[in-house]
This record gives structure tokens, sequence and C-alpha cells, in this order.
């Protein structure tokens, strides 16, 4: 199935499909150098696999996790990129999950003032969100993205199929995206979630999320409106994770704990009553205080003021700009 996302002279498709990572020559313009960047975390042979598809392949590894996501890693993709002969008219290869994907993304930004990048997402967690949409960066100073750029694929493979080596927690730490998309933008794909298993209607579930975030990022390309609903649950979500020391809770589950506070309070009950059902948290293990002080340093803080997205009902949403004090406040009566 292909999924083009159009966005003028940056438009590229998404191939969702199973097997298709042993298609990637076919897919990807790769009959040129090819620099793969994969981490510990991601089985072997999917690298491999795509270095066989390529005219000429080198593969960088670097060790996984969030912890990873810094200046010394992108300093060594970026010298891997040098050493190895790689030139304007090459590309960069992302295998793996939404950590190998911001880094080796701003890699290809940076290098040479751009090369071309593909991504291939082998978490369900990157699947469905950070493979798409042209945010890449690495985190700083215990500030999770703060430094990065957009840098769109030239195209990008989903092969739910190399979800089958994933653990139960890391797809529920995938499936935290879906739900929060499904939150503001279709109740329909919310409810399948409540009432069925995600799990084992996961190809339906990562295109119908797919169809939401490509509808955004189509309209906003580059975060200056609507896009900003993707970051449901993100802006505690994301004070959470910076505090936990980006390594005790998983992404996903942070955002879970995001969404709370930004729920209408009659659906609070139940949309934890979904996280749960998926072993997914709601309350934070952070205390309010340092949540706020983490946020101030947020890129949705404007001044004094933060944009916030709130969930009044399940596919509605609606963009607040509030005081940081009442924000902080939020979050105190109920996290």
């Amino acid at each position: 199935m292909i999924i083009p996302v159009n966005l003028g002279e940056n438009s590229y498709n998404i191939t969702l499909e199973r097997g298709a990572i042993k298609k990637a020559g076919e897919i990807f313009d790769l009959e040129r150098h090819a620099l793969i960047i994969t981490d510990s975390g991601v089985p072997k042979e999917y690298a491999e696999t795509v270095a066989r598809c390529a005219k000429r392949a080198d593969i960088v590894t670097f060790e996984q996790g969030e912890k990873s996501k810094n200046f010394d890693t992108l300093r060594t993709l970026l010298r891997a990129l040098t050493e190895n002969g790689v030139t304007r008219s090459d590309c960069v290869v992302a295998v793996g999950g939404g950590v190998v994907g911001d880094i080796a993304g701003f890699a290809a930004s940076m290098f040479m003032r751009g090369i071309d990048f593909y991504n291939i997402p082998t978490t369900l967690l990157s699947q469905v969100d950070s493979s798409i949409g042209g945010k890449t960066a690495v985190d700083f100073e215990g500030y999770k993205n703060i430094i990065g750029a957009f840098k769109q694929p030239k195209g990008v493979i989903i092969d739910p199929d190399v979800l089958g080596t994933l653990p139960k927690r890391q797809l529920a730490n995938g499936l935290s995206e879906s739900i929060k998309m499904a939150l503001t933008s279709d109740r329909e794909l919310y409810e399948m979630i409540r009432d069925g298993d995600a799990f084992a209607d996961i190809d339906n579930v990562i295109y119908r999320s797919l169809l939401i975030k490509k509808d955004v990022v189509e309209q906003d390309e580059r975060e200056t409106g609507l896009r900003r609903i993707l970051n449901f649950g993100h802006t505690v979500g994301h004070a959470v994770e910076s505090k936990c020391g980006l390594t005790e809770l998983y992404h996903g589950e942070c955002v879970a704990i995001g969404m709370m506070p930004m729920l209408a309070p009659c659906m609070r009950e139940e949309v934890a009553s979904v996280l749960a059902k998926y072993g997914l948290p709601s309350r934070s293990p952070v205390p309010a205080e340092k949540l706020n002080e983490a946020m101030s340093h947020d890129k949705k803080v404007d001044g004094s003021f933060i944009n916030a997205v709130f969930v009044p009902k399940a596919g509605k949403f609606e963009i607040k700009k509030l005081k940081f004090e009442d924000f902080a406040n939020l979050i105190k009566e109920t996290l």
C-alpha cells in the first residue's frame, strides 16, 4: 500500500507492506552509496538486508537508547559520512526506532548542507509517529529534541513484520501515540482500540494513524498551526521524560501520562482504563513542581504563555494559549 505525503517539492511516499524491507532497493533509489544507520537494539539482519539492496553500503551502529541521542553520537555519524566518502549524490538510510530516525535524519540534514534521507522504522512508535513529518533532533542538557531541524525523508518503508521481535511493552509504547492521535482526530479508531484488541489489528491501527499524521503534516509542514495537535500529551510527557533521566520510562509511556491533564475531566477515568488495558501508565512518578520547571524550557512556551492541546471529547481537539502559571496549576491538580 502506498500512502503519498504531498508536500510540493518535499513530497514522498510511505510504503506500508509486510515484507517491504526486503524490497528496499525497488522502493528507494539505492543505486548509489548508502550509509545505513542503526543501533545495537535492532536485529542486525534488518540493516544487512537493506545493505544488500544498495549499490554500495556501509553500516554504522551506535548503542541503543535515548542516552545516545546526543552530540557525541551525531559527531560519530558525521565522521562516518566523511570517512566513508559519502557525497552529495549519496544517501542516508535509517533502520531502527525513533532515536535512529531522528539522529540519522539530523546528520543527513547537516552533512554537505543536506543529502537524501530514507527511513525504515522498526518500532511501532516510530512507524506511527516519528518516521514521517520531517522532524529530526538530538537531546541537549537533559532536554528532549531541543536541537534539531526539519528534514523530510525521500521515502519511508513501514513493514509490520519487523514488529514481531518487539516485547509487549515496546508495542504498548508505540500504541500510546496511536491513542493520542485517535483522541484528537479519529473517534472510530479510539473506540476500536478501547473496545477491541489493537495488537490483533495492528496493520489497521498503523494505517489509520498514518492517515491522521499525513493529513496534519500536509496542512502544516513546519508546525505553525494545526500540526500542534500532534503535541497532545507531549508538553507534559517530555517533562516527565526529562526528569526521569530519559531512561526510566519509554517515550510513549510519558506521553500517556501527559495526555491525562489535557483531557476533559469527564474523560479521564475512561482513558486511564484504556491505557491500563495496554499496560500504559496514567500517573506521573515525578512531582508537579519538577515537571513545571522542565516545561518552562519547552519549545511551545511563548514568553509567559504556553500553547497546549486539549481534548474535550474523543475525536475533537482544542488548542488553547494559557498563562504558564495557570497551566502549572492544572498539572498540580491532575498529576
